[in-house]
């Protein structure tokens, strides 16, 4: 396993599709929490030169050493074109894959519970389908729960909804611990994030 520069920067992608119909989705988690890692930073989402997606650059973490320069990122392709757009801004940024993030809805975890991981399958979703066969499965997830959709209603149509009345008076506060949870990945590491955020 090759050794990362614990300062190269980081990559953190938002999954999600582009457009204002889009924006309440269940699938559009990933954007919700890179929004509020942008406010965070102080900054806006500007078309990127070298990819199709929005980019925020800035540091995560307290100043100092501490900080990680950090490229917030939302593909502008439709979830499952995910992929190229990443890969563009991976190495235009020359990110190592290890520090790529990504975060998106994940049907099999319950509403509003976290798990991060390193690696692993992409479990029907379409975004890291794509992620992963553009580079490899050798990147960050913060898995945002969504729950299984009610009786049988399709996968689709589920992801492709808004979030209930109910749980949208929670979502705030979930998309707020998501954030959370991405900026102690970044500065503290893979363990540490889990211990504290995995639920």
């Amino acid at each position: 396993m090759t050794t990362v520069d614990a300062n190269a920067p980081w990559l953190v992608v938002g999954l999600g599709n582009p457009g204002p119909g889009y924006a309440g989705n269940r699938h559009n988690v990933g954007f919700m929490v890179a929004d509020l890692l942008a406010e965070r930073m102080g900054g806006k989402f500007k078309r990127a030169a070298k990819a199709q997606a929005q980019v925020v650059e800035g540091r995560i973490g307290p100043a100092g050493p501490g900080s990680r320069r950090v490229i917030l990122a939302k593909p502008m392709s439709y979830m499952n074109l995910s992929g190229g757009p990443v890969v563009a801004l991976r190495d235009f940024y020359k990110v190592p894959t290890a520090h790529v993030v990504a975060v998106h809805d994940e049907l099999d975890i319950d509403f509003g519970v976290l798990r991060l991981k390193l690696g692993g399958g992409d479990n029907g979703h379409n975004g890291l389908k794509s992620m992963t066969k553009a580079m490899g499965s050798d990147y960050h997830r913060v898995r945002f729960g969504i729950g299984r959709p009610p009786g049988r209603m399709q996968v689709a149509d589920f992801v492709l909804k808004d979030f209930s009345g109910a749980e949208r008076k929670e979502l705030d506060y979930f998309v707020d611990r998501g954030a959370d949870s991405v900026e102690c990945l970044v500065t503290e590491g893979l363990e540490r994030a889990q211990s504290a955020y995995n639920s």
